[in-house]
C-alpha cells in the first residue's frame, strides 16, 4: 500500500509539466494572429489532411492574392507542417526535463543446498525527486522558449510567403512589358531593314534599331526566365505538387500603392511591448539561470535511495524475511563537476548578454524596417506621380508632332524606346516597396529581416537621337 500510494504521488508529480501539439499551434494563432489569422493547424488524420486539400482547391480555382497566398501556404505547405511537428518535438523534449525517472525493481534468487534467497529492492534516485520543482520550473520555461521559436518560425515562414508573392507578380508584370518592347523593336527593326533595303536609311541608323531589337530580345528571355524562377519560389513556398502548380494563377499586377504610408506613431503603438525576439532571449535566459542554480546541487554528486525486502528459505522449511533500505552516494573524487558549472556558467553569462544586445537592436532594427518602408513608398510614389506622368506628357507630345508630320516613325520609336527604362524603374520600385512591407509587418512583431532598398531597376541603353 505504501509503495503504491508512493507511486501515485510520483505520478501526479510528474504530470505536471505535460503538452499537446495543440498548445504550440494555438500559441502560434494568438500570438501572430495578423500573419496566420487563426488559420493554422497541424493536420494528424485523413480526414484533417482532406479537408486542406479541399481547401487548396477552392483556393487555386481563382487568382491568387496575397492574402490567398498566406492561406495556400497554411493549409498546404508539407513544410510549414513539418514546422510544427517539429515545434511539437522541442516541446515534448523541454518537458521531459521535468519528468522524475521511473523506479527500476530488481529480482533475486539465490540458492544454495536446500537453501533458497529471495531479494527484491525498489530503487529510484532521491536527487532526482528532491529536485523535482526546480526541474519542472526548468521545462516550463524551455517549454515556452519552444513555443516562441516556433511561433518565430511560422512568421518568417509567412513572411517568405509574401514576399515571394510580391515577386512572382513582379516578374511576371516585367516579363509581359518585355514581350511588348520586344515587339515593338522587332516592328522597328523590320522597319529600318525594308528602308535601309530602299536606300532610304543609312547604315549607323540601321544598326542602332537592329542592336535595339537584339537588346529586346536578350531582356526577353530574361525576364522569362526571372517570371519561370519567382513563380516556382513561390510554389515551393506553397508546398504545391505538378498539379496544383499548373493550377496556380497569379494576378496580372501589383497591388496599388496605398494611399497613405504609415507614420512612425502608427507603427510605433502596432509594435507589440513584448516582441518575440526579447521574449525568446527573456525565456532563454530564466531557462539557463534556473539549470544554472540545479546544476550547483546535481554536478557534485547524485543519490539513490532502495527500499529492499528478502525473504530466506532454509532446508528444513522455515521461512524468515529481511526489510531495509540503502543509500548510494556518488563520491565527488575524480570529478568534482567544475566543468559542468564553468558550462553553465557561461551559457547564463551568454544568455544574459543576449538578452541585452536583443533589447538594445530592438528598436534599430523596427527603425531601419520602417525607413526601408517609407523611402520605398515615397520612390514608388514619386515614379507613379512625377516621372511616369512626364514620360508619358512627352510621349504624347511627340505623338502630337509626329501626326504633324513634324517628325518621322523613328523618332517616335526612339521616344518609346526613352520610355522604357522608367516603366521598368517604376515597376521595380513598387516591387520594392511592397517588399518592404512585408518586413516591416515581420518586425513588429519582433521577427526583423533587415529590410533595404534596392536601387531602381537599369534603364536599358538609350539610341542615340534619330535625326535624318
Amino acid at each position: 500500500m505504501k509503495l503504491a500510494l508512493s507511486a501515485l504521488g510520483l505520478a501526479v508529480l510528474t504530470g505536471c509539466a505535460a503538452v499537446s501539439p495543440q498548445q504550440g499551434v494555438d500559441r502560434a494563432n494568438d500570438e501572430a494572429a495578423g500573419f496566420t489569422q487563426g488559420a493554422l493547424n497541424l493536420a494528424r488524420t485523413q480526414q484533417e489532411r482532406d479537408d486542406r486539400a479541399q481547401k487548396t482547391q477552392t483556393l487555386l480555382s481563382a487568382p491568387v492574392g496575397q492574402k490567398e497566398a498566406v492561406q495556400l501556404a497554411l493549409a498546404n505547405s508539407a513544410a510549414l507542417q513539418a514546422l510544427l511537428a517539429q515545434g511539437w518535438v522541442d516541446a515534448a523534449g523541454a518537458a521531459q526535463l521535468g519528468r522524475v525517472a521511473n523506479p527500476v525493481f530488481s529480482f533475486e534468487r539465490m540458492s544454495s543446498g536446500g537453501s533458497l534467497d529471495l531479494g527484491r529492492a525498489l530503487s529510484f534516485g532521491l536527487l532526482d525527486l528532491l529536485t523535482l520543482p526546480a526541474r519542472q520550473g526548468i521545462a516550463t520555461r524551455r517549454i515556452e522558449e519552444a513555443q516562441l521559436r516556433l511561433t518565430g518560425d511560422v512568421v518568417d515562414q509567412v513572411t517568405a510567403v509574401r514576399q515571394a508573392w510580391v515577386r512572382a507578380v513582379a516578374a511576371q508584370q516585367t516579363a509581359s512589358y518585355a514581350q511588348q518592347v520586344y515587339q515593338s523593336a522587332e516592328a522597328g527593326a523590320e522597319l529600318a531593314r525594308r528602308m535601309r533595303a530602299a536606300g532610304n536609311f543609312n547604315r549607323i541608323d540601321r544598326a542602332r534599331e537592329q542592336s535595339f531589337y537584339a537588346d529586346a530580345a536578350t531582356r526577353l528571355a530574361t525576364a522569362r526566365h526571372q517570371a519561370t524562377a519567382s513563380r516556382e519560389e513561390l510554389v515551393r513556398l506553397l508546398g504545391l505538387d505538378e498539379a496544383q502548380a499548373g493550377a496556380l494563377r497569379l494576378p496580372e499586377r501589383l497591388p496599388d500603392l496605398p494611399k497613405q504610408a504609415l507614420e512612425p506613431q502608427a507603427v510605433a503603438s502596432l509594435a507589440t511591448r513584448a516582441r518575440l525576439d526579447i521574449r525568446l532571449a527573456q525565456s532563454a535566459l530564466d531557462s539557463a539561470s534556473k539549470a544554472q542554480g540545479l546544476g550547483v546541487v546535481t554536478s557534485f554528486t547524485d543519490i539513490e535511495l532502495t527500499g529492499r525486502r528478502n525473504t530466506a528459505f532454509d532446508a528444513d522449511g522455515t521461512r524468515s524475511n529481511a526489510r531495509g533500505w540503502e543509500i548510494a552516494v556518488a563520491l565527488p573524487i575524480f570529478d568534482w563537476g567544475g566543468m559542468q558549472r564553468a558550462a553553465m556558467n557561461g551559457r547564463t553569462l551568454a544568455a544574459a548578454n543576449q538578452l541585452e544586445a536583443t533589447v538594445r537592436a530592438a528598436g534599430s532594427s523596427l527603425r531601419q524596417s520602417y525607413s526601408a518602408y517609407r523611402t520605398s513608398y515615397d520612390i514608388a510614389r514619386h515614379y507613379r506621380d512625377e516621372v511616369v506622368p512626364l514620360r508619358k506628357l512627352i510621349s504624347d507630345e511627340n505623338q502630337l508632332r509626329y501626326n504633324g508630320m513634324l517628325i518621322g516613325v523613328f523618332e517616335l520609336l526612339a521616344d518609346a524606346r526613352d520610355q522604357v527604362g522608367t516603366v521598368l524603374a517604376a515597376l521595380d520600385a513598387q516591387q520594392q516597396f511592397w517588399l518592404a512591407d512585408a518586413a516591416l509587418q515581420a518586425s513588429v512583431v519582433g521577427r526583423p529581416g533587415g529590410a533595404t532598398v534596392a536601387s531602381p531597376a537599369a534603364a536599358p541603353a538609350e539610341s542615340a537621337s534619330a535625326g535624318h
